[in-house]
């Protein structure tokens, strides 16, 4: 595939991927990993749960992971294509619509829908951490460490650093490999 065919396939792929990203771009990460790893082959399934991971633990917004994969896949190009074609349509969407959205505030159909998106929004979510366990969790013991990291996230009030210390204590230790 040539350098601009590569480009417009990118695009393309997140460009469609933009317009399903209600919730942010943490919803369509499923789709955005089948389409990656197992449509275009472009990355494999461990790479793209890395290039996931970096672009969540890197300050700034959390669609960096967009510009990383297209990085990977065509250089600084690919970056800046995928960047822009992830976060124009949906700006584009948004603006032609943020004009009727806010003129029927309190209409009742906008309500239902609000909440109608709300578990479709926690569905993707959910499908995205699952996506990702499945990737990346290569043993039991990697599975028991993300389980049990969840779980206190979910239910205690522990600082998050702290959690995620005691889970970076384990790879320091050998436990997960």
């Amino acid at each position: 595939m040539s350098g601009g065919d590569l480009l417009i396939s990118l695009a393309l792929m997140f460009a469609q991927l933009s317009l399903l990203a209600f919730g942010g771009a943490n919803t369509i990460i499923p789709d955005m990993q089948r389409q990656v790893v197992e449509v275009h082959h472009w990355l494999g399934p461990s790479e793209f749960a890395a290039l996931f991971a970096l672009a969540q633990a890197a300050p700034g917004p959390n669609m960096m992971v967009v510009s990383l994969i297209g990085w990977n896949v065509a250089g600084v190009p690919g970056a800046l294509v995928a960047t822009l074609a992830v976060a124009g349509p949906s700006s584009v969407l948004t603006f032609l619509v943020a004009g009727v959205w806010y003129r029927f505030k309190d209409a009742p159909w906008r309500k239902a829908i609000q909440r109608g998106l709300m578990p479709v929004t926690a569905g993707l979510l959910m499908a995205s951490a699952g996506l990702l366990l499945h990737a990346t969790a290569i043993n039991w013991v990697t599975m028991a460490v993300v389980v049990v990291t969840a779980g206190l996230f979910m239910f205690t009030r522990l600082h998050p650093l702290l959690i995620l210390a005691g889970a970076a204590m384990f790879g320091a230790l050998g436990v997960i490999g």
